[in-house]
């Protein structure tokens, strides 16, 4: 299994404070819950529900996930720390409501210190099952006074950040006549082609789901359809947006990407350190994943304190503003946007937190 104490982390920030093995053998749950900071406030993330190969790849994902949380909660300004859950197995098969229930309670358990909420394989729905047990879940579906589908401004917040990267790149922030290449058009991806094809871009899709390509292709007869990413990637697009499963961007795919620019709703969307800068010396000017995808993260945050959905649109549209930020400040430094978000997520963490060390009666 991986050192957990040990594991690679992020500038000079705390490894994981906390992580938590569940299991509920008559449910069938198998579940990690990673808690990598909360110097901001209580971790909060999302659920991912999925048929990892073993223990320790679920492991990895989550303290990856978890990490990745803190730093994209930080940027957005909330008032949370990082932290994921990963439920092992297939949720077409084995999602149950006693395995959400079990779930929940062992989220209950941690008194606060983690909020969950929706991720790959686990819907609004699901939540309100695991919210019947804990006090501590958000993503819930508006029947139940939540705001339904994070997706919506998740896909929102990309296409903030895709138009402060055509700015920076070709000097106005539209995606008007350029051809987007989008990865995955589940959830999130086939939002995001709404809102391309609004602009009066181009886009050319691929998708391990033949439903998902069809129900874009119904919505927007003028989309291109390729086999996979492989294709995907040697197309001659302006943009590439990975919108599936991360590390889609490795030592492979970096020397034939044809685009400019890369900015997506993926997670963890560079395979290892130092994709960052083999993109930047291609010229590719990379939108950090954690930055632009937050806009789910800020919907479900402001479920917290009841949700207003033109408030959390308001601060998904700020994406904008804190992606072209960034790339001034890579600019500026010499760095990677990776790196500049990463130091600016590092300097909140450090700033904000220390506060915690003031002691309230």
């Amino acid at each position: 299994m991986p050192n957990v104490f040990g594991s690679p982390h992020k500038g000079t920030e705390p490894r994981h404070e906390q992580v938590v093995f569940c299991q509920d053998e008559a449910s069938g749950l198998r579940a990690i819950i990673a808690l990598y900071s909360t110097a901001l406030g209580p971790g909060l993330g999302g659920t991912r529900f999925y048929p990892y190969g073993s223990e320790e790849e679920a492991l990895t994902d989550v303290l990856n996930l978890s990490r990745g949380m803190a730093y994209k909660n930080a940027l957005a300004g909330l008032d949370h720390g990082g932290g994921k859950a990963v439920i092992i197995g297939d949720p077409n098969i084995d999602k149950s409501e006693a395995l959400l229930r079990a779930y929940g309670r062992f989220v209950q358990s941690l008194n606060g210190r983690y909020y969950t909420a929706c991720d790959v394989g686990t819907f609004s729905e699901d939540m309100d099952i695991v919210a019947r047990e804990s006090r501590y879940v958000t993503g819930r579906t508006v029947a139940h006074g939540g705001a339904g589908d994070s997706s919506i401004l998740t896909s929102y917040g990309v296409y903030q950040g895709m138009r402060a990267a055509a700015e920076h790149v070709w000097g106005s922030p539209t995606l008007r006549g350029r051809r987007v290449g989008v990865e995955g058009v589940g959830k999130v991806g086939h939002r995001l082609v709404d809102l391309l094809r609004e602009d009066g871009a181009e886009v050319v899709i691929c998708d391990v789901s033949e439903a998902a390509v069809g129900r874009v292709l119904e919505r927007h007869p003028g989309v291109e359809v390729v086999a996979d990413n492989a294709a995907l990637i040697r197309s001659e697009i302006d943009v590439y947006a990975p919108c599936a499963l991360g590390g889609s961007l490795d030592d492979d795919t970096v020397p034939i990407l044809n685009a400019k620019i890369v900015c997506g709703a993926a997670n963890n969307q560079l395979a290892h350190p130092g994709i960052e800068k083999q993109l930047a010396d291609r010229g590719v000017l990379y939108a950090p994943d954690y930055v632009v995808n937050s806009g789910g993260v800020i919907q479900v945050a402001d479920e917290i304190e009841g949700f207003n959905f033109d408030r959390a649109k308001a601060r998904a549209t700020g994406i904008f503003d804190t992606t072209r930020q960034i790339f001034v400040l890579a600019a500026d430094e010499g760095v990677p946007p990776a790196v500049a978000a990463d130091r600016l997520a590092e300097q909140r963490m450090s700033a904000v937190g220390r506060l915690r060390g003031i002691w309230l009666s």
